[in-house]
């Protein structure tokens, strides 16, 4: 990707650096888990200081407003949260897709303040980083069947994925306001 894409500021999931590394790497998985302990407090470091004007500023011409970049990382990990429960619980569950865009339109994507989402982030981070930083390796390898993609994925794939998308949607935020002064 272009430097130029905002869409995506830190390049796409399959850019990243430990990209597609074995489970076996202790420091892929000790930075991952990192990304994920840490979610919230870079969310919430990105918006410090912004104004309710700034917060409805979107991120790229056509994009969502910083208000629901916030907003959509909560609704995507407790998404994710659950999806490592079924997956930690169950054999290769069907996992339940949602149309983000549409959520992202939804009444309290623009009337609740983002300290809600804030909220909610440092606390489903707290449990969903003790849920998996002591997996097994087996456990690691459990799948969920993800419907849109039409195959398994693993714990660690998801992992993987969500490790890079706090990280990309935070990268909106902070681009903006690079280029915004702010």
């Amino acid at each position: 990707m272009p430097e130029t894409d905002l869409r995506y500021p830190i390049g796409k999931v399959a850019d990243q650096q430990f990209y597609g590394r074995d489970i076996n790497d202790e420091e892929v998985k000790k930075a991952y888990l990192l990304d994920i302990e840490n979610c919230p407090g870079i969310l919430e470091h990105a918006i410090t200081n912004l104004d309710e004007s700034q917060l409805d500023t979107p991120y790229r011409e056509g994009g969502w407003t910083v208000k629901q970049v916030v907003h959509h990382v909560a609704d995507s990990h407790m998404n994710a949260y659950i999806r490592f429960k079924l997956g930690l619980t169950e054999d290769n569950p069907v996992i339940k897709t949602y149309e983000e865009a549409e959520w992202a339109k939804l009444q309290d994507s623009s009337t609740i303040p983002i300290n809600v989402s804030l909220t909610l982030l440092h606390a489903l981070h707290a449990r969903w980083h003790g849920l998996i930083k002591d997996l097994s390796k087996a456990q690691w390898s459990r799948t969920v069947f993800h419907p849109e993609k039409a195959r398994s994925m693993t714990l660690w794939e998801l992992l993987e994925m969500y490790s890079w998308h706090g990280r990309h949607h935070a990268a909106h935020i902070t681009r903006l306001r690079e280029r915004m002064g702010w």
